[in-house]
C-alpha cells in the first residue's frame, strides 16, 4: 500500500487520490483481505437474524470493519442490541447512541424489530457496496496510520456527501477537527455548546457550498495549509508553495492571511509509493 509517512497533509492527499483506485485493487488481492471477502461473500446471504450475524464472527467481523467499527468488534452483545433496536422508537438502543458509525450500519443491515430478518443481506448489490467499504476504508486506515492531517482530510472528502446540516459535521470528531481547522475555529470551540457552535460555523461557512466539488477541494487546501502550520509538519525535501495569499474569503464574512506555506516535494528518494 501506498506510504504517507514523511509528507505535508496536502501533497499525501494529491498523492492518494491520485493512485486511490490501484490501492483498492492492491487491497482486494492482499491474501488476508480476499480470503476476508470470499468468506462475506459465501455466508452473509445464509445468515437470517442480527443474532446469528453476531455469533459468525468473520462475517461479523468484516461488516464491522466496513463500517469502521473495528475498535468495537469484541462489543457483540451491545451490538446485538443495537441490530435488534426498533429504530423508531426514541428510546431504542439505537437512537441512544451517539456514534453515527453505528446508526449506519444498523440502517444498512436494515433488520426487522427484534433483530428477525434481513433481505439486504440476500442481494447482491447489497454486499458488493459493503465489500467496497470495506476495501475502501483498509485503504483510508492504512494511508491514515501514517499521516494524522491527511487522515483527517481524507476521512471528510470520504463523508462529505453525507453532510446535510451543522449537526452531522459535529457529531463525526473528524468531521468537527476538519471543519475548526478549515475555517480557522479554534479547538476550544468544542467546549461550547452545541447552538453556538452551528451559529459559529454557520457565520463562517454556507455549509450549502459542500455540494461543489470545487468548495471541497478549497477546504481541503485550506485545512492541509493550516494543519502542517499550526502542528509544524515539515519534510527534508520541500519547496514553498503559495496556497494562499491575501484576504481569502471561504463564507460569510470571513477571511484567512495565510501567504505561503511550505509543501514537500514529491520525490522518490524522499518516499516509497508503495510497500
Amino acid at each position: 500500500m501506498i506510504s504517507l509517512s514523511g509528507m505535508s497533509t496536502q501533497v499525501a492527499v494529491k498523492l492518494f487520490d491520485a493512485t486511490r483506485d490501484k490501492q483498492l485493487d492492491l487491497a482486494a488481492q492482499n491474501a488476508v483481505n480476499a480470503r476476508q471477502i470470499e468468506a462475506f461473500q459465501e455466508r452473509v446471504g445464509s445468515i437470517s437474524s442480527a443474532k446469528e450475524l453476531v455469533a459468525d464472527t468473520e462475517v461479523f467481523s468484516f461488516i464491522m470493519r466496513a463500517f469502521d467499527l473495528e475498535d468495537q468488534i469484541f462489543g457483540k452483545a451491545m451490538i446485538r442490541k443495537v441490530l435488534e433496536s426498533d429504530g423508531d422508537d426514541p428510546s431504542a438502543l439505537v437512537n441512544r447512541l451517539s456514534d453515527p458509525r453505528i446508526k449506519e450500519m444498523y440502517q444498512a443491515l436494515d433488520f426487522e424489530p427484534d433483530g428477525g430478518r434481513s433481505f439486504n443481506l440476500y442481494k447482491t448489490e447489497w454486499q458488493d457496496e459493503i465489500i467496497d467499504r470495506f476495501k475502501e476504508r483498509v485503504v483510508l486506515n492504512a494511508a491514515g496510520a501514517e499521516n494524522e492531517g491527511a487522515r483527517i482530510a481524507l476521512e471528510f472528502k470520504s463523508k462529505v456527501s453525507e453532510i446535510d446540516n451543522w449537526l452531522d459535521v459535529l457529531k463525526d470528531a473528524d468531521l468537527g477537527s476538519f471543519m475548526r481547522r478549515a475555517l480557522g475555529l479554534p479547538d476550544e470551540a468544542i467546549g461550547v455548546d452545541l447552538d453556538r457552535q452551528i451559529a459559529m460555523f454557520e457565520q463562517k461557512f454556507d455549509i450549502e457550498k459542500l455540494k461543489d466539488p470545487a468548495e471541497v477541494d478549497k477546504l481541503v487546501s485550506r485545512f492541509s495549509a493550516i494543519y502542517d502550520a499550526v502542528e509544524g509538519v515539515s519534510s527534508q525535501s520541500s519547496t514553498v508553495l503559495s496556497l494562499m495569499q491575501g484576504a481569502v474569503s471561504i463564507g460569510q464574512g470571513s477571511s484567512f492571511t495565510i501567504a505561503t506555506i511550505d509543501i514537500p516535494t514529491v520525490s522518490g528518494s524522499s518516499y516509497s509509493a508503495y510497500s
